[in-house]
């Protein structure tokens, strides 16, 4: 629990916090996204993996090869950071580099028979931790909140 999280439970188990910051969805979203970030990391550390690997990993199955500019873009890692990713991925032989035919300054990133064999173990690490951290949510109401949350990031990503 963080320390926020402590504060708003005395002794008595009942929230102390006032009712207009539990109603404000921004200071909701951002407790919801510590508690989800660590339930995450924890769990894919658990499995060797972290989570720009399956963002990485999930790209590469459903786009297919790309360079390492378009896997930044697509998986919104910073390109100074992808490279890191990248070897970590390969040094496990999830990935292969080869030379990009039209342009050999780069490399082409395609994912390994290893790495698709370890993206369905991850999928389900993700689908179980998922299930931890919306347990109180009907299998609906989960749906919903992610088609919520989808419509508000596409929102966003638009108005950005």
């Amino acid at each position: 629990m963080i320390r926020a999280e402590a504060a708003d439970m005395p002794d008595g188990g009942a929230p102390k916090t006032p009712d207009r910051l539990r109603r404000l969805a921004s200071r909701l979203l951002s407790q919801l996204t510590a508690r989800s970030d660590r339930l995450m990391n924890e769990g894919l550390a658990r499995a060797d993996a972290r989570k720009w690997h399956y963002a990485v990993l999930a790209s590469l199955q459903e786009y297919g090869p790309g360079s390492q500019a378009a896997l930044s873009r697509r998986t919104g890692i910073y390109r100074s950071d992808m490279v890191g990713v990248l070897n970590e991925l390969a040094e496990r032989d999830l990935v292969e580099r080869a030379p990009d035919p039209d342009d050999r300054r780069r490399n082409i990133i395609t994912i390994s028979a290893q790495g698709r064999r370890h993206l369905r173990l991850l999928d389900k690490v993700l689908d179980d931790l998922h299930d931890e951290l919306l347990a109180p949510l009907s299998p609906a109401e989960r749906d919903q909140f992610v088609q919520l949350l989808t419509r508000l990031l596409d929102h966003h990503a638009r108005t950005s």
